[in-house]
């Protein structure tokens, strides 16, 4: 799964990272790059309530092998 980052910056300098595919993973960073590891922990948190709750994340799906 690939997912694409979008960043924007505030007039006060921060940062902005959103992940469009997973609503609700907006963040700020006060740095570019403080904005991307924050979008990636959360967007990973997100998946993996997901996961926990038996929803699969967007465009995923599982291959069980072996079966």
């Amino acid at each position: 799964m690939a997912l694409k980052v979008e960043f924007d910056r505030e007039e006060d300098g921060r940062w902005i990272a959103d992940i469009p595919e997973i609503p609700g993973v907006t963040v700020y960073g006060k740095t570019r790059e403080e904005a991307l590891r924050r979008a990636v922990t959360l967007a990973l948190d997100v998946l993996a309530r997901r996961i926990e709750l038996g929803e699969l994340p967007p465009k995923a799906e599982i291959v069980r092998l072996g079966e």
